[in-house]
């Protein structure tokens, strides 16, 4: 008996070591199968709009993110071999403002190009699940951009990440992970300020990072032509999109962010129709331009944004500097149903009710506050708003204060306390009593007419002291795709030890 148990031991040894061995190279991988919330299936709704669109479980994926918009979307492949998209997801959270991340600390969620491969998937997150964008890129780093661990997240909370509801990026992670069980060495991330479009061009036209974005609009122009995953190379401290070997070379060119460009082509096809779509847009932009399209206004202390769908379900919620929604369509989202659980602690973006700040005429790449300039925004008002100007006269404080920018010290003036509140005073507190985001405690200062009170420093987010151990399907969302509901699979749900088990 003992000897047949000495076997057993010996054999069950030999084959945890043979496991480990086989393991070594994909060991990334094998750490995602001990977390019962990275395997979860992805929801047989959503299985069912893949095969409406002609794609498969496991074919690669592409995902492309927008601050303004505060989307995030899922491109598959198809069948045909072109990238179609199958859902949209309303960020419920993203922090800092419009423009690249610079310095870690700066509270940005950065933009441009990175490449996501199964070591970025973390299933063991503090934040239900997450996978890092991989910043800093070799072209964040050439210019000397220092960050870490910037994420796409559950949690609804954000300090230079992006993130959604716990809902939301279990599907999401879960779409990543099939697309590695089908092959995919990694997929491609691509996170935008707005969508590139003529309109938002010229509405960001003054905005100091609007060389940088113009260098990564080529690369959302060569996937909107192509529909294919751009290639994408750094060299001389910018982009390069689609370079190939020249005619006359004798290899592939190599490409160094900090040197110079090798000689290389972008084939003709792809190159020919990126031109022709630079042309129809810069035609459109100058027409916007030309007919006084207003300018954005700058940020001037909110700290990132959120979806109206989220906003609309939080008391005084704001969508910060994502496109809002007022009067009766912000009511009809808030009797919707959330797109994912929204946690106590959420921290809304702050709503900005000061005037305009003017924006600057340099287009610098960096994303710092420029010094303010004598260039006049479109969309201000020389003498500010109503309310802004009786602010000023009831001695109301300024904006919040971002972790970016150091705001100007506030000036405050006391006026005399009246007997009574004046019609000034309780017309504004009427009318503001019902804006997105006010802040009633503010009510009482107008009242008073005491001295505004110093901007607060950004609140640390405090994590729930529970969560539910698996949230498996988005029950709403206002994307383009199929809505979820429930956790069955139709498909073989094996896990990560499984499926790269059976190929070893």
């Amino acid at each position: 008996m003992n000897s047949r148990s000495l076997a057993r031991a010996l054999l069950a040894s030999v084959a945890l070591a043979a496991s480990i061995v086989l393991a070594g190279c994909d060991t990334d991988q094998v750490s995602l199968a001990t977390n019962a919330k990275a395997n979860q299936p992805v929801s047989p709704k959503l299985v069912a709009a893949m095969g409406e669109k002609d794609m498969d479980l496991q074919s690669p994926i592409l995902i492309r993110l927008f601050k303004s918009e505060a989307e995030l979307e899922i491109w598959k492949q198809t069948r045909s071999g072109q990238f179609a998209l199958l859902k949209t997801y309303p960020i419920c959270r993203w922090s800092g403002d419009l423009g690249p991340k610079v310095r870690e600390g700066d509270r940005q969620a950065p933009e441009g190009f990175y490449s996501i491969n199964p070591s970025q998937m973390n299933p063991q997150s503090a934040y239900y699940l997450s996978f890092n964008t991989g910043f800093p890129n070799a072209f964040d780093k050439a210019l000397g951009r220092t960050g870490s661990q910037l994420m796409v997240h559950g949690d609804c909370s954000s300090r230079g990440c992006y993130a959604m509801t716990d809902e939301q990026i279990a599907e999401i992670y879960s779409l990543g992970r099939e697309s590695f069980f089908g092959g995919q060495k990694a997929f491609q991330f691509q996170a935008y300020p707005f969508k590139m479009t003529p309109v938002n061009m010229a509405k960001h036209r003054n905005n100091p990072n609007m060389a940088f974005w113009k260098m990564i609009k080529e690369g959302y122009d060569h996937f909107e032509v192509t529909r294919q995953e751009p290639k994408v190379d750094f060299c001389e401290k910018k982009y390069v999109f689609d370079a190939a070997r020249a005619p006359d070379a004798k290899r592939d060119p190599v490409f160094d962010a900090s040197a110079k460009c090798p000689a290389y082509i972008v084939p003709e096809d792809i190159a020919g129709a990126v031109r022709e779509k630079e042309q129809r847009d810069e035609a459109e932009y100058n027409k916007l331009v030309a007919k006084g399209t207003p300018v954005a206004r700058m940020n001037t202390g909110i700290d990132g944004g959120m979806n109206k769908v989220f906003a609309a379900k939080i008391p005084e919620g704001s969508t910060g500097l994502s496109e809002g929604a007022e009067g009766n369509t912000l009511q009809m989202l808030a009797m919707s149903k959330a797109p994912g659980t929204i946690p106590g602690t959420v921290n809304p973006p702050k709503p900005n009710l000061e005037p305009a700040a003017a924006a600057p005429q340099e287009e610098p790449v960096v994303a710092v506050s420029a010094p303010a300039t004598n260039t006049r925004v479109a969309s201000a008002e020389k003498s500010g708003g109503f309310f802004s100007n009786l602010g000023r006269k009831m001695g109301l404080g300024a904006a919040d204060t971002t972790a970016t920018t150091p705001p100007p010290q506030a000036t405050a003036s006391v006026a005399p306390a009246p007997a009574a509140p004046s019609t000034a005073s309780k017309l504004k507190a009427a009318v503001t009593r019902f804006v997105p985001g006010h802040d009633k405690s503010k009510d009482a200062l107008a009242v008073a007419a005491k001295p505004a009170e110093p901007a607060k420093p950004a609140e640390t987010k405090v994590v729930a002291a529970t969560r539910p151990a698996l949230k498996p399907s988005v029950n709403g969302s206002t994307g383009d795709g199929a809505q979820m509901a429930g956790a069955a699979p139709v498909v073989s749900s094996n896990s990560f030890d499984s499926r790269f088990g059976a190929v070893k």
